[in-house]
């Protein structure tokens, strides 16, 4: 078969594509997550309660497409990372499939019955599959800058040497709550834009600054530690179009490495500026009362700070923090050649039916929810 792209130009493009999908889980499970996460602080009765469940729930069960593409992405496209995370990460993924099967249930049975022990107990349940997952992620992202404890012998079988708890290192725990400070502005948006002008976008639009500032306060904090801390990976005898094989790799931890990309390339720094902008964009919003500016500062925050993970450790997909030889890149642990063409057709026909079918979704649902609709319509 002749492929008309280059084995090194299609890893690249499926870098970037899983950048993509990962992205859109956030911005659009994101407020999703948020608004769960904010639940017991932005709403008092039952029918504020519902109000604010309603703001998502005619389009969250979309939205978890976008987690459903990323993973498949992963499996498909970079086989040996799939084995490595899903491995490494077993428990930490229960904990964060555990939160989110409690959203689905959380959804469904609320409302069968009108007893508030029954809609409380759910009502915290929704509240964990939001909090939880946003910090498991965050906590994840942060022990991929580190380095995860694994390696790879030379018959490339995983051994993992670390454990759940140690992936609660301090790093880690600063990234889990920017995570959940990303989010939690994401989700204050939605509300303000999408709850009934009352209670409930009140104390959304008042939560709001103080989800930006710690946004920005921990990305922050998280680029000084990279800076000075001594995590960072190196790779040398690099072969671009070569074999996926990580030990033909020569890698070496090096603190501060994470910053050298943006020296070779300096246009990255766009990823960083978007993560602090959309933030204060958000913070414009709130003091103009614009719904629509902050809700678009609140997404290209959440785009700037998950684009700056990428760029900062690229070409590294998993670096290995006790076997840095079995650190996992863009050039050795990909798909075949043939195989990431193939894919890569797929989603060029099926990726805009998603995006066309998701805008058509929310266009349809589109509109504020109000404390009438709930309380005399077929709602949550």
């Amino acid at each position: 078969m002749d492929i008309p792209l280059s084995y090194e130009m299609l890893r690249v493009i499926w870098w970037a594509l899983l950048g993509v999908l990962l992205i859109g889980f956030a911005i659009t499970d994101g407020f999703d997550l948020g608004v769960a996460g904010l639940l017991p602080f932005v709403a008092r009765t039952d029918v504020e309660r519902r109000i604010a469940i309603n703001t998502v729930g005619p389009t969250w069960e979309g939205n978890q497409v976008w987690l459903i593409l990323g993973g498949g992405a992963i499996f498909a496209a970079w086989p040996i990372v799939y084995a490595v995370s899903f491995s490494a990460f077993y428990l930490a993924m229960f904990v964060v499939l555990a939160a989110l099967i409690l959203r689905p249930v959380g959804f469904k049975y609320r409302s069968k019955r009108s007893d508030p022990r029954w809609r409380s107990f759910w009502d915290w349940a929704l509240f964990v599959g939001g909090f939880v997952p946003a910090l498991i992620f965050g906590v994840a992202v942060g022990n991929m800058l580190v380095g995860a404890p694994f390696r790879l012998d030379d018959t490339m079988r995983i051994f993992w040497e670390g454990s759940f708890i140690g992936l609660l290192n301090p790093f880690a725990l600063v990234c889990g709550l920017l995570s959940v400070s990303m989010l939690g502005l994401h989700g204050a948006a939605w509300l303000s834009m999408k709850a009934e002008h009352g209670p409930v976008r009140d104390r959304a639009r008042t939560l709001a600054p103080a989800f930006a500032v710690a946004s920005m306060v921990l990305f922050a904090l998280g680029g000084v530690w990279v800076a000075v801390g001594d995590f960072g990976y190196v790779a040398s005898a690099v072969d671009t179009a070569g074999p996926s094989n990580p030990l033909l790799t020569d890698t070496v931890r090096e603190g501060g490495a994470w910053l050298s990309n943006y020296g070779t390339y300096p246009w990255m720094v766009i990823a960083p500026v978007l993560g602090f902008g959309g933030a204060g964009l958000a913070l414009f919003g709130l003091k103009l009362g614009s719904e629509a500016m902050t809700f678009l500062g609140s997404k290209l925050s959440v785009v700037g700070i998950i684009a700056t993970v990428g760029v900062s450790t690229f070409p590294f997909i998993l670096p290995s923090s006790i076997d840095p030889q079995s650190s996992l890149t863009v050039w050795n642990s990909s798909s075949s050649h043939q195989t990431l063409f193939i894919m890569l057709i797929v989603t060029v026909v099926l990726l805009p039916i998603v995006l066309a079918y998701t805008a058509w979704a929310f266009k349809v649902m589109w509109g504020r929810v109000t404390s009438e609709q709930v309380q005399s319509g077929d709602y949550y």
